[in-house]
């Protein structure tokens, strides 16, 4: 049997703020890759494939319609979603739970807008992303897996403009990859 996780405060979670900006900005690993194979499943994967057409292989990003495409298909620019490792530490609490945010790539790098502006490219493993100008936010699932303050704190002024939630990117270079390959913002 699980131990229920206790959601943090609003005050705990800007505790860990000083620690979420100490990022490193250009270089860092990969320290997990989550499909979602179905809506509400996820599989952490020891060896992905990223694809110019399909994102990252065996997820559904391309059965997931987008409002924000215009066509009702999946959104070309919101292929791959990326979030810092250290955001997923303090409102997950638990490695474990890192999946329950819905990201597939997570990631010890600062995503500030001011650091990874839409445009910037990224390499993982042998892999090309771009970030692109699609917000990532949270949703009423988010708050239920960590919290309303959860949500709070990364849809506020600072947690915007830190990109507390992720980022969307999509892939320019296809690649193998896996957790610990080499991340460099290039």
């Amino acid at each position: 049997m699980q131990a229920e996780i206790m959601h943090l405060s609003a005050a705990d979670l800007e505790a860990g703020l000083d620690e979420i900006r100490d990022s490193p900005k250009d270089r860092s690993v990969l320290d997990l890759i989550v499909s979602r194979p179905e809506e509400d499943a996820r599989e952490v994967m020891e060896l992905a494939d990223l694809h110019v057409e399909v994102g990252l292989v065996g997820d559904t990003w391309r059965d997931r319609p987008s409002v924000r495409s215009g066509d009702g298909k999946a959104h070309p620019d919101m292929q791959i979603t990326l979030m810092n490792s250290r955001v997923a530490a303090l409102v997950a609490q638990s490695k474990d739970r890192w999946p329950l945010s819905g990201d597939q790539l997570f990631v010890d790098l600062d995503l500030s807008k001011a650091n990874v502006p839409p445009g910037t490219r990224i390499s993982v493993g042998s892999a090309i992303l771009e970030a692109t100008d699609q917000p990532h936010t949270g949703c009423k699932k988010f708050a239920a897996r960590f919290g309303a303050d959860a949500l709070k704190f990364i849809s506020s002024p600072t947690g915007r403009e830190l990109q507390l939630r992720g980022i969307n990117l999509k892939v320019v270079q296809g690649g193998e990859i896996r957790p610990g390959d080499a991340v460099k913002k290039l």
